[in-house]
């Protein structure tokens, strides 16, 4: 199917159960991806938050305070963001953990998923599994 340049994903949304703590911990996270605050405010009567690419309008990634009403971080559930190299990678992980996130993972080459793989994992401060992962070689 010709996708017609259309990227992978529309968006990505996290539940969280405090918002506030939630995006004190995803802007710094978020500006050292690179990326630009695209809402933040009010929809459907719940607080949102959005984040893109400059200049792009999607995909995006946002944060938002539960539908159903009580919260509960994915099991088994996890966004993996691109960086553009492995210094990125090791500091935007080490910002992460000290805004509030949790380490699941150091940040190391690991040659079982690809030869290039450099990632490190974390939760943020509701649980929820992330991964920043660089692709491309030394």
């Amino acid at each position: 199917m010709d996708r017609g340049g259309l990227p992978l994903f529309s968006h990505v949304t996290l539940g969280v159960s405090d918002f506030d703590r939630a995006f004190a911990f995803y802007v710094p996270f978020c500006d050292a991806l690179g990326l630009e605050t695209s809402m933040n405010g009010k929809l459907l009567g719940r607080r949102w938050a959005s984040w893109r690419m400059a200049g792009e309008a999607r995909p995006l990634f946002a944060i938002t305070e539960p539908f159903e009403g009580a919260f509960v971080a994915g099991n088994g559930a996890m966004v993996a963001f691109s960086a553009p190299t492995r210094e990125a990678v090791d500091r935007i992980h080490a910002e992460a953990i000290a805004n509030g996130g949790a380490n699941e993972g150091d940040r190391w080459l690991r040659p079982h998923y690809h030869a290039d793989y450099y990632g490190a994992y974390l939760r943020d401060p509701d649980g929820n599994k992330l991964c920043v992962v660089c692709h491309a070689p030394e």
